[in-house]
């Protein structure tokens, strides 16, 4: 039998796995960073755009694995924001299973704001 004690707790397991991942990957990443980029003087007079393979989710995937310091950061945050997408989903389920009709209704609901959000709505 599913309890909200029990949901209440694996949905703090899961904001907290999120998130402390989340962080362990950027600081992973800015560590990197500065190993390769940390003595060279910054260039405040010129501006740089964003690269093209930091704005594309797949293109991050792509760079992170291939070792780019900037990418492997850019994972890290994209973890931290679908964090409470995750906690949404698995809120629908937990719902679900203890037959919550009001929140299986509602849940879905936020889940689509937070997902309409996310993809430039």
């Amino acid at each position: 039998m599913i309890t909200d004690r029990k949901v209440e707790v694996a949905i703090s397991v899961l904001l907290r796995s999120g998130v402390l991942l989340a962080a362990a990957i950027v600081f992973a990443g800015g560590v990197l960073y500065l190993a390769r980029h940390g003595n060279a003087p910054p260039a405040y007079h010129v501006f740089h755009g964003e690269p093209q393979e930091l704005c594309d989710p797949g293109l991050v995937m792509r760079s992170a694995l291939s070792g780019r310091a900037g990418a492997i950061i850019q994972v890290g945050l994209l973890l931290l924001i679908l964090t409470p997408v995750a906690r949404s989903a698995f809120s629908v389920a937990a719902f679900a299973l203890e037959r919550d009709i009001m929140y299986v209704v509602m849940t879905p609901i936020v889940l689509a704001v937070l997902l309409y959000s996310l993809l430039g709505g």
